[in-house]
């Protein structure tokens, strides 16, 4: 008799049985525990279609996948159609180009330039606007946020990760940011197991992939071998309502045999690793810090795509003729001078200060502030790095030569 499906998702993916969360001040729903056959199935790649059309039509703006200017970003999809079918990435340090792929994979590429924190924390957001008004001035109240809930397609398990990074740090605390969490408290997310990880991808070492892991609705595995279909599991009730409303078959073991051996060959193949424990204060005077910033432009690239900074300025905008004001919070990176500036001048004058300041707050302080690391292992600091500094091979030569140091004194 053949083993049965859900104990064999049930112990690889660890999703089923519900509980409740708080988060926001409002509950939501995830799964927990052993899945149910009604929560996993087999879809066709012609569902996705479906996936979409149905998406929108409960009134989602449907996000995902596709290609544009030479890069595999997200954008708006109005079909499936819209998906990089048949096309990968190939990346290396300072290095990203896309190449045709000799099947017709959906998801069949790592990660691009974008993060999804480009619609959940906007480059840019107006505060306010103020116009003259006679003798006074008339105010408006900025940006509206989102007027569509937003459906996420395509969401890597080291993004998920990244995601719950910024929800603990714009949420979690004693002060919400009230934009982001209106754009997250209705975000419908499908995620996708990574079968295809970049030259530059770490996220085995952070944990973060690459399994999809975490609060999603739906999670899909492309399996290509034996033919082309996607294994769907269900991470929510709404997940669940939707999935039962897709063109489906029953999963057999087979399936999930052949996610779960896509996953392995994929964590199995990335060459890049990191010790994922803090760096501490006692790297400081690290002799490499002198040598990386003459390498460094401090152009802040590093900072922009990465999917957990969360460092913003506000800037006051008038017209020419001084009719016309407005107040917009922008994305800031600590790689400018300006980011540490005070009354006094700024504190990180030097590329070595600002460098050192940003590896290790993602790797040391971030433990002190937000309990986890600030990194998930994605690798778009290393692809977009203009000069292809890798952040992996930093973290070890600073972690040997402290080592050393530290012999050498005891």
């Amino acid at each position: 008799m053949a083993e049965p499906l859900a104990p064999l998702i049930a112990g690889h993916y660890g999703c089923g049985r519900l509980r409740r969360i708080k988060k926001w001040g409002s509950a939501i729903t995830i799964k927990e525990g052993a899945l149910s056959e009604s929560d996993t199935a087999v879809l066709e790649p012609e569902a996705l279609e479906d996936l979409v059309a149905t998406l929108a039509a409960r009134g989602y703006r449907v996000l995902g996948p596709t290609v544009r200017d030479g890069a595999i970003t997200y954008d708006d999809l109005a079909s499936a159609a819209d998906l990089p079918i048949g096309w990968t990435d190939v990346q290396e340090p300072g290095s990203y180009r896309l190449a045709r792929r000799e099947d017709a994979a959906r998801f069949g590429y790592a990660v691009g330039p974008h993060s999804w924190k480009q619609y959940l924390l906007p480059s840019r957001l107006r505060l306010w606007r103020a116009r003259r008004d006679g003798e006074g001035f008339e105010v408006e109240a900025g940006d509206d946020g989102e007027q569509a809930p937003m459906a996420l397609i395509g969401v890597r398990g080291c993004e998920l990760s990244a995601i719950a990074i910024q929800d603990r740090v714009l949420t979690g605390g004693s002060y919400v940011d009230a934009d982001y969490a209106r754009r997250r408290e209705g975000t419908f997310i499908v995620a996708v197991d990574c079968f295809e990880p970049a030259d530059t991808c770490f996220c085995t070492s952070m944990g973060t992939g690459p399994a999809a892991s975490g609060a999603y609705d739906l999670v899909l595995s492309e399996i290509l071998d034996g033919g082309h279909r996607f294994l769907a599991r269900a991470g929510s009730e709404r997940g669940a309502d939707l999935l039962a409303e897709l063109p489906r078959r029953t999963a057999q073991p087979a399936d999930a045999d052949a996610a779960r051996a896509g996953v392995e060959a994929a964590a199995a193949r990335m060459v890049r690793t990191v010790e994922a424990g803090d760096l501490r204060a006692r790297n400081l005077e690290n002799p490499r810090w002198e040598e990386v910033s003459e390498r460094c432009l401090t152009c802040g690239n590093c900072t922009m795509v990465c999917p957990t900074c969360f460092c913003t300025n506000v800037e006051e905008v008038s017209d020419l003729a001084g009719t016309e004001v407005e107040r917009v919070r922008l994305w800031e990176t600590c790689f400018a001078v300006g980011h540490s500036f005070l009354h006094g001048g700024s504190v990180r004058r030097s590329a070595r200060s600002r460098y050192r300041q940003w590896l290790t707050h993602k790797f040391g302080t971030w433990h002190d502030q937000f309990d986890s690391s600030g990194c998930v292992g994605c690798g778009r600091c290393i692809t977009w790095c203009p000069v292809g500094i890798d952040v992996t091979e930093e973290l070890a030569v600073i972690r040997a030569t402290d080592g050393a140091t530290e012999k050498a004194s005891a």
